[in-house]
């Protein structure tokens, strides 16, 4: 028999339902979380820096100082006035042609100066007293000729007397020379007397007033020494000049220097013949010189900014051209010039925005498979664009950092797209 009451209710498995519950809520929460993980490392993981790339080349390197300077004349011929005179308007200008032995200015004789009154008074009492120094002088000769005269009747009497033998024959010697004695004073007197007229004319000459020069009589050509071209004039007009007095300066314009001054801090790294490239403008192919000399004195000039700075004169020879037998630039044109303090044909260069100071030395970020990697140079010489590695784990085509900002060995960099 059946004891079990039909109204009694049935308990249910939980075991069973619980074996059957879908599990795919837990996947999706572990996939969450590790998606949140992975954000959090994403946002907080160091990132690549870009950065700009160069790479290291093989080729020319130059180092060069740059300033300006001049042209000049090398020889330079000042001609001045031999003597004191009135120098003629000159005819040439500045830049004309001379020939050697050509006449290049005319002197004369300058004009007799002015006479004031108090002079034109002492004047005439010198006129005065050589007019009476010629009537004195010719009182005399007529008196030494007097003397003369009787001198000689003497000497004809004592000969007679001497041939009827009356007198001595020492009597006839003594007045032969009393005779003699006579005529050389008259000479004197005729000198004297000559002397005192010239002496008038002196005076009265001395007298007269002033007059021009005559056009052509007393004219001194002047002429030039060498070939070459008028460099200046220092007169231009016609007027008196001094003994020396400088005239004008001739110079051959085929044959030119530069002048460069360079800071004497910089002056001792230009080696004797360095190369030399002289720019007129921007427009005409550079001209090329040697350095001749370095001059040993420097001056002081003062800068744009208004500091002074010690400067050193470079004296370069220009280099012979096709077109050196005809003038070319002025006496004086401004040049630009780039001298050439050290050059390589084959050197190993970086660009000058990769360097870095380390201290005393210099480094640069090398581009590793991604990362950066500091390796220590050292340098022959730089340039604006340029620095020439002497030594250093470089190698052409290597990549550097450019304008590298703080790096840190082996972060990670990338090349900035462009």
């Amino acid at each position: 028999m059946n004891d079990t009451h039909p109204d009694t209710l049935a308990m249910p498995d939980f075991s069973t339902e619980r074996a059957h519950r879908p599990r795919w809520p837990w996947l999706i929460w572990a996939l969450g979380c590790l998606a949140a993980a992975a954000g959090l490392w994403w946002a907080f993981a160091p990132r690549a820096v870009n950065v700009e790339l160069a790479a290291v080349t093989l080729g020319p390197f130059e180092q060069s100082i740059e300033e300006d300077g001049q042209l000049r004349v090398k020889q330079r011929f000042v001609v001045s006035a031999p003597v004191t005179g009135h120098l003629q308007r000159p005819v040439l200008k500045v830049g004309d042609p001379v020939q050697a032995q050509q006449t290049v200015a005319w002197l004369t004789p300058l004009a007799s100066p002015m006479i004031d009154p108090r002079q034109q008074a002492v004047l005439r009492q010198r006129v005065g007293r050589e007019q009476a120094s010629q009537e004195a002088a010719s009182a005399r000769v007529q008196q030494l000729q007097t003397a003369l005269d009787q001198a000689r009747l003497q000497t004809q009497r004592t000969a007679q007397l001497a041939q009827q033998n009356f007198m001595a024959q020492a009597a006839l010697d003594q007045a032969q020379l009393s005779e003699r004695a006579a005529e050389h004073a008259l000479q004197a007197g005729l000198a004297e007397r000559l002397a005192a007229r010239f002496s008038l004319a002196e005076s009265e000459a001395a007298l007269r007033q002033t007059t021009p020069a005559p056009a052509t009589p007393g004219l001194l050509a002047i002429t030039s020494p060498v070939n070459g071209w008028v460099l200046q004039l220092h007169s231009s007009s016609a007027g008196p000049v001094t003994a020396g007095q400088a005239l004008l300066t001739l110079g051959d314009l085929r044959d030119l220097e530069a002048v460069i001054d360079v800071l004497s801090a910089d002056a001792r790294h230009i080696p004797a013949g360095a190369l030399v490239r002289l720019s007129l403008n921007a427009q005409d192919a550079p001209r090329q010189g040697r350095v001749r000399h370095i001059e040993p004195i420097a001056f002081t000039k003062m800068s744009a900014l208004g500091i002074e700075e010690q400067r050193v004169n470079v004296l370069v020879d220009l280099l012979p051209t096709a077109e050196a037998m005809a003038p070319g630039p002025g006496d004086g044109f401004r040049v630009d010039a780039r001298i050439v303090t050290s050059r390589s044909e084959q050197a190993l260069r970086v660009p000058t925005a990769a360097l870095v100071r380390d201290g005393t030395q210099w480094r640069v970020w090398l581009f590793d498979q991604g990362r950066a990697r500091a390796r220590q140079v050292v340098l022959q010489d730089r340039n604006a664009e340029h620095a020439w590695i002497e030594t250093g784990p470089l190698q052409a085509g290597d990549l550097v950092v450019l304008y590298p900002a703080p790096l840190r060995e082996g972060q990670r960099i990338q090349r900035r797209s462009p």
